[in-house]
């Protein structure tokens, strides 16, 4: 069909988190490490255009909430016109590790990763 399967999308949104929270040193190595696991529990994508097979595309993400969960949002761009094909979010709660219970306030960790002041 030449086009791309709409369940790479959640793959393509996975990559472009993970390089965000790396420049914010708090990849998901550095979430254990401070005693957080971030689960994601919502998550919305808006097909506007297909993805061709091939195509080559941009993929921007930005962290927009942040205070009670994580709200990253998403836009997939072609690289090459700049045509918006795709946008949509994901949503994620801090859960301690230690006694699996879900966080309903930001832990200090991800706000002074962020450049936060409390």
């Amino acid at each position: 069909m030449n086009v791309v399967w709409h369940g790479n999308y959640v793959r393509y949104f996975e990559h472009a988190r993970c390089a965000l929270l790396a420049l914010f040193d708090y990849d998901y190595p550095a979430m254990r490490e401070s005693g957080y696991a971030w689960p994601v529990v919502d998550m919305r994508v808006k097909y506007i255009r297909p993805l061709s097979y091939g195509q080559e595309i941009v993929i921007k993400a930005s962290i927009v909430e942040w205070e009670n969960r994580l709200k990253i949002d998403y836009e997939i761009r072609d690289a090459v016109s700049g045509q918006r094909l795709t946008k949509g979010y994901t949503i994620q709660v801090a859960v301690e590790i230690a006694t699996g219970e879900m966080s309903y306030v930001c832990p200090p960790v991800l706000a002074e990763r962020l450049g936060i002041a409390p």
